[in-house]
């Protein structure tokens, strides 16, 4: 535990410490990413469902924003729901925590690098049926930004989210143009898909995609600076501006084309004004929609080295991990983490790319369901003096269950084979001493 406080202090005191506005960039720029421009087209064929499917997820994912940020507040470690669960039920499930967290991140950039190759194949076309082999070729990119140093992938952070709510805004304006000028119907949720619970959660289990990484500045937090201060405020002020960003982009795509199209295009919002304006601001918005995805992509391979790193300084992971560069990155742990992304993503490689986007998605979305149940039990133990994140603590607990029933059994299936493969890792670690406080 001593080498982890040495490792904070030269984070913290270091000019590669995250400010306000880069852990703010962070936490949005890994939430704002592939979502919202993926899944309109993954989520046409449930008709209303998938809009109380965003409506139930924007619920809970602010519940789950705010247990975060009372944690990061009370424990403000690095490591994120690794460090939590750790405190509060010791080093295995601290381990079997950090190990679902990171399945989540590692698998799920896979997902991510192929959104960035779906909308760029609106514009290069060529691209399309080499989507694994491009995904890859990103992931590997954004991995060596990473290892140049915090800094160099924080700057790449803030640009791009500057970059992507400019689109989004625009989508949201030219929509809203559209639908009053031109005469534009109602959303086509058509009668044939009724409402039922199951349908419900399925659409909530894969539009809580669009917020995975509500707790992305609780990893490095040994990396922010002002750590109990600025975490929490990220955390909360992220997690709000998305959810509303999420409700007007997914509102004005709904009124902007019909079903059927919107399901069919690797691009949908692209696509949707596209239909409107022509091919050319089709074009543009695809090109916006790839520079979104990338930037999320950047943030959250920073969490795949993360995560291990404080894993190993919590000596439950082996110490080889956290080995950093001159430039204080793990540089080893990103290796390891971009080898498994592409395992996964050429493993899949025949699936088309909306089907390799949603399985991808699905798999690392139930492998790391274990990390945020985890976290929100951690709130309820470790805060005992604090009633409403106790509250919130259960409620997210009970939304998480949910929300794996609603993946299915093949998702869960796949992440139950991923999780079991960290337990030879434990069991190794074990014997070799390094378990323990």
């Amino acid at each position: 535990m001593d080498d982890r406080k040495d490792h904070a202090a030269r984070a913290g005191s270091s000019a590669r410490a995250l400010g306000f506005w880069a852990a703010l960039a962070l936490v949005m720029g890994n939430l704002i990413g592939s979502g919202i421009y993926l899944l309109p087209a993954t989520l046409a064929p449930l008709g209303a469902n998938a809009a109380w499917g965003w409506v139930v997820t924007i619920a809970g994912a602010m519940t789950l924003s705010f247990v975060f940020a009372r944690l990061a507040a009370a424990v403000p470690a690095g490591g994120g729901p690794y460090a939590y669960a750790d405190a509060a039920f010791g080093p295995a499930i601290g381990f079997a925590t950090a190990w679902s967290y990171w399945t989540l991140v590692w698998a799920g950039n896979g997902a991510v690098a192929v959104a960035v190759v779906s909308a760029l194949s609106l514009a290069i076309p060529s691209l399309a049926p080499h989507a694994a082999i491009a995904a890859v070729a990103l992931v590997w990119l954004a991995v060596l930004v990473n290892i140049r140093g915090v800094g160099v992938a924080a700057r790449v952070q803030m640009a791009t989210m500057v970059v992507k709510l400019v689109p989004l805004a625009a989508v949201v304006a030219l929509a809203g143009w559209w639908w009053l000028t031109r005469g534009a119907g109602a959303p086509d949720f058509a009668p044939a898909v009724p409402v039922t619970a199951g349908a419900v959660a399925g659409a909530a289990a894969l539009t809580f995609w669009g917020f995975l990484g509500v707790e992305s500045a609780t990893v490095p937090a040994e990396r922010v600076a002002d750590a109990r201060r600025t975490v929490p405020r990220v955390t909360m002020i992220g997690a709000a501006a998305t959810g509303a960003i999420y409700l007007a982009v997914s509102g004005a795509v709904t009124l902007l084309m019909p079903r059927e199209a919107l399901a069919a295009s690797p691009a949908p919002i692209a696509a949707a004004l596209g239909l409107a304006f022509g091919d050319g601001i089709a074009r543009i918005v695809a090109l916006f929609a790839a520079v979104s995805a990338l930037g999320a992509l950047n943030g959250f391979v920073m969490l795949q080295g993360e995560v291990p790193r404080a894993m190993a300084l919590g000596g439950v992971f082996p110490r080889w991990f956290a080995k950093e560069t001159a430039a204080g990155t793990p540089a080893r742990a990103h290796l390891v983490s971009g080898v498994m992304v592409t395992a996964v993503t050429l493993a899949n490689y025949t699936r088309g790319m909306g089907d390799l986007f949603a399985f991808v998605a699905a798999v690392s979305l139930a492998a790391g369901m274990f990390a945020y149940g985890a976290s929100a039990l951690a709130a309820v133990r470790l805060l005992r003096g604090d009633r409403a994140a106790q509250g919130a603590g259960v409620v997210c607990a009970i939304f998480i269950a949910w929300l794996s029933w609603g993946l299915g059994a093949e998702a869960n299936l796949w992440a139950l084979v991923l999780l079991a493969a960290g337990v030879p890792v434990y069991l190794a670690v074990r014997r070799g001493g390094a378990i323990g406080r």
